[in-house]
């Protein structure tokens, strides 16, 4: 039986055969409609005294069904065909409206996160007339055309009157409407879609995102640099920042973490401006990420997945790619449920008949196994790891880690010190494997040479994700197990005591208490005088240093024999 959407309450079984025989019909290609299927149309809807919409594919199929406008009916974005920025749906949508007046902002929203071919609205008039088993019958009294148009500023628009994501048409009689040529109206639309995408693809390869930030219990400074951190995260993996989307809430919805209103402008926003990829400011459950992705129809990801897509492209070593494969299948594995119908299916083939296991259960079952197996690895990665640190402390090898928020310039002060030759970039986690290199410092009371072993630890950023601590925690032990700590900080960047302080409160979580730490702040050649001061004022121990143009770094070897000394001996 054909279905019918939308709002059915009250309709009787009469009625609904009449909206059900609607799907009989079929209408020419070339034209929007026809009169009869107008007027019939018209007077189903002034019948049961509601909106009705017929969907209607090229070959003039009605392929849908609904009660209600154009926005309560809509086909949910992941059932629409995947054409691609380019391309419209190929579908329109034929509406009824017994009020008179153009199409209003909801069904223009509607048809463009759609992508329909064309939205079609028919305002109905009460004929005196009545029919046989009472109530007045009605007719087509005018019409509106409405189409998706070129946003050529990229923005997106909420006003219908900036003609930025849509062209409707002046009233319309019904003999113009059904003689309008159709295909040669979305033919040309279509054309000015595909020549506005290959010129957006012509310099691009990746990703395509639109960020979207959710402010509830942070200050607006905090925000901002957070949405300014999670743009570089997405630039660092390789995605272009389209736009952002911000909204202040005080409580997070549970179903989609913004409102109802704010995930169609996100819908709409990103299918303004080819986003093929939405990324959120904060975690994401399971479920949000199912039910974000069927409203908008793109796929959703949250900050933690941006940054195990950083740590999968730059872990080089065996230990790293073990790490981060390990953190991604952990991050996975909740998050198989409602895949897709692919995934509830039983499996096939000699051993899986009978009542068996969905496929779902199958692959939960691999991962499990699969995280055990390199939990195993990991572990004996630690095992090794200490081994190496029992060496170095039973030949009395002072040992100091160099910790710090990403971008902070550890690597570069490595090398630097060490002339190390460690990869180093304006990026977010450049370096992800750690790095250990014997560095000779003068000892602070003998000043005769000392050796100390220098370890670049992976770099920290705000709210850590969970799993990365867990994966990573082989790595983190060189934290633990040093006598010392050397905290690098980017004093140039704006919120250099927001990192401090970030680090701080994940050093503070580490399973062991981390020896001694002395602050060094770099990048001093990229400072005003008033930040110097400030810093000065609040850190006075610190050493100041350029790593990059090697500013202060006699001092800083100095202040790591003194630092070292003091730590070796209080333990």
């Amino acid at each position: 039986m054909e279905t019918i959407y939308g709002n059915l309450q009250g309709l009787k079984s009469s009625q609904l055969k009449q909206l059900q025989r609607l799907y009989h019909q079929r209408l020419p290609g070339d034209r929007i409609t026809t009169p009869e299927f107008a007027q019939r149309v018209a007077a189903i809807s002034t019948d049961i005294n509601q909106p009705v919409c017929a969907y209607v594919n090229r070959r003039g199929q009605i392929i849908r069904v609904g009660v209600g406008t154009p926005r309560q009916t809509q086909i949910p974005p992941l059932e629409l065909p995947r054409y691609g920025a380019e391309r419209l749906s190929g579908i329109r949508c034929i509406a009824t409206q017994l009020k008179p007046e153009p199409p209003n902002e909801a069904a223009l929203t509607a048809m463009a996160l759609q992508r329909l071919d064309t939205l079609v609205v028919l305002n109905i008039a009460r004929s005196g007339f009545q029919k046989r088993g009472g109530g007045a019958t009605g007719y087509v009294k005018e019409t509106y055309l409405a189409h998706l148009v070129l946003n050529t500023n990229q923005e997106f628009k909420q006003s219908t009157d900036s003609g930025a994501t849509w062209s409707v048409s002046s009233s319309l009689s019904l003999d113009i409407l059904v003689n309008q040529d159709f295909l040669d109206l979305v033919e040309g639309l279509e054309a000015e879609f595909r020549r506005e995408f290959v010129a957006q693809q012509a310099d691009t390869d990746h990703d395509r995102v639109l960020l979207v930030g959710v402010m509830s219990d942070t200050t607006p400074q905090q925000f901002q640099d957070t949405l300014e951190e999670l743009a570089r995260l997405v630039n660092t993996a390789g995605g272009e920042v389209l736009q952002t989307v911000k909204q202040k809430r005080s409580r997070i919805h549970p179903q989609t973490v913004v409102g109802e209103g704010k995930v169609q402008e996100i819908a709409l926003t990103a299918q303004t401006l080819g986003a093929n990829l939405v990324v959120f400011d904060r975690d994401l459950s399971p479920a949000q990420v199912r039910n974000l992705e069927t409203q908008i129809g793109l796929r959703v990801v949250d900050r933690t997945e941006v940054i195990l897509d950083i740590f999968a492209q730059r872990a080089q070593s065996r230990a790293g790619k073990l790490q981060v494969e390990l953190a991604q299948l952990e991050y996975m594995l909740p998050r198989l449920t409602g895949r897709g119908q692919a995934m509830s299916r039983l499996g096939g083939g000699i051993g899986t008949r009978g009542p068996g296991e969905t496929k779902l259960e199958t692959e939960r079952r691999a991962i499990s196994r699969r995280i055990a197996r390199l939990q195993q690895e990991v572990d004996q990665l630690q095992a090794h790891r200490s081994r190496l640190r029992q060496q170095r402390q039973h030949h009395e090898v002072p040992s100091l880690a160099i910790v710090g928020y990403t971008n902070a310039g550890k690597s570069t002060l490595l090398n630097a010190l060490t002339n190390a030759e460690v990869y180093t970039a304006d990026q977010l986690f450049a370096t992800l494997d750690p790095t250990t290199r014997r560095l000779v410092i003068p000892d602070a009371v003998t000043g005769e040479p000392q050796t100390i072993v220098l370890t670049d630890t992976v770099g920290f950023i705000h709210e850590l994700p969970a799993s990365l601590m867990d994966a990573f925690r082989a790595t983190l032990e060189e934290v633990t197990e040093a006598d010392a700590l050397l905290h690098v900080v980017d004093l140039s960047h704006p919120a250099w005591q927001s990192q401090i302080r970030s680090v701080m409160s994940i050093l503070s979580e580490m399973p062991v208490a981390p020896g001694p730490a002395m602050v060094a702040l770099n990048k001093i050649d990229q400072v005003d005088s008033d930040t110097l001061a400030l810093a000065q004022e609040e850190f006075p121990q610190a050493v100041f240093i350029s790593a990059d143009k090697r500013f202060g770094l006699e001092t800083l070897r100095q202040r790591l024999a003194q630092l070292v000394r003091y730590a070796t001996a209080a333990a």
